[in-house]
């Protein structure tokens, strides 16, 4: 066996999001005056066109019998695979792999890079009258020059979203009508389309955690690292950018407009300064503290300045908070912020050790 089962559903979402592209195409009929007399919606499906036109041509009697079934009226579409293939030219490296966080789980997996195939598609458009058939071809054809750009959640699980483009390669035009005048008539344009989508391989958990700290040191002078200066260490670490942990650590005591930058709240004892709160989904970050008085900067991280009441609960976000990033335990989609630190070094003669995690002696 190559591996355990897994299914992502790619190759069903590649053809459902092709039909769908021309599920809202319409016919419209108008008289002499110009006056719109019939809308039609033409019905699309996933098929064979020989197995509509059986239907058209052949009706009731399709079956064997004519207290079964129906006649199919015109115009319709139809649509099916005709085959897929291998694309080199997209072609990435097969050891190449990429990590991202289950949204279910919340956990870091891994998975090597998509394989490239193109799936060829064939539209079908079956028409009584030519007037119908070029209507239909209008409404689709400007749209395609000559690649039409959608955009698939190929696995969801990681939300893997990619840009599918389908190609129109040709057009073809074919009228059924040489019998006689019994013989009902269909016109068929047939277009031959390419969609350039991927395929994913299995998803699997990875033993690498999420990377929760960066640190770069800093050398002065041209030496190797062993006998350069190091002068300056810089750290980030992820933080939180609103509040996760709800610690209600004080209420407003007042009515703050938008452009109030200083209120009175019932307790600010657990508040210091240079530190983010957050009131309603307003972030702000504190600038000064007097008494049960704080002045503040508003709408922070992007988040909108508008007015709070009276009593509303006031949450810290703090270390806790930042802890929920690390845990990784934030909703997906979530942002996040980055504390940053720089150490300054007098040429202390040591180096950081990647196997021991501490500064060494050279």
């Amino acid at each position: 066996m190559l591996t355990n089962h897994f299914y992502h559903e790619i190759i069903r979402k590649t053809i459902v999001s092709f039909g769908t592209l021309f599920n809202n195409i319409e016919v419209q009929h108008k008289d002499r005056s110009g006056k719109t007399v019939s809308v039609v919606k033409v019905p699309i499906s996933y098929g064979p066109q020989q197995k509509f036109l059986a239907r058209v041509t052949q009706g009731r009697d399709y079956q064997g019998d004519s207290t079964v079934g129906t006649t199919l009226t015109l115009p319709r579409m139809s649509f099916e695979v005709m085959g897929m293939n291998y694309d080199s030219t997209r072609k990435v490296s097969t050891m190449q792999s990429f990590k991202s966080v289950n949204k279910n789980t919340k956990k870091m997996v891994k998975s090597f890079m998509p394989v490239p195939y193109n799936i060829n598609m064939s539209l079908s458009i079956l028409a009584k009258l030519n007037e119908d058939a070029i209507q239909i071809l209008e409404q689709i054809l400007p749209y395609f020059q000559p690649a039409f750009n959608l955009t698939i959640d190929l696995v969801d699980v990681i939300g893997e979203k990619r840009d599918m483009p389908i190609t129109l390669e040709g057009i073809q035009m074919e009228d059924n009508y040489e019998d006689d005048f019994l013989q009902r008539r269909a016109l068929v344009y047939t277009l031959s389309f390419v969609c350039k989508t991927y395929l994913f391989g299995p998803i699997n958990n990875s033993s690498d955690g999420l990377i929760e700290k960066v640190q770069a040191d800093y050398f002065t002078g041209t030496e190797n690292r062993k006998t350069a200066t190091r002068q300056q260490r810089y750290t980030a670490v992820p933080i939180a950018v609103k509040d996760y942990t709800q610690d209600d650590a004080a209420r407003t005591n007042e009515v703050i407009q938008p452009n109030v930058t200083s209120f009175e709240v019932n307790n600010a004892t657990p508040f210091s300064t240079k530190t983010y709160i957050q009131i309603d989904d307003e972030k702000m970050l504190i600038r000064g503290i007097s008494g049960n008085r704080i002045t503040v900067r508003r709408g922070e991280f992007g988040s909108d300045i508008v007015a709070h009441d009276i009593n509303i609960p006031i949450n810290s976000i703090n270390a806790q908070d930042d802890a929920k990033v690390v845990e990784r335990v934030i909703e997906f989609g979530d942002d996040f912020g980055f504390g940053e630190q720089v150490t300054d070094f007098a040429s202390d003669g040591t180096i950081y050790s990647e196997t021991q995690g501490r500064d060494s002696d050279l």
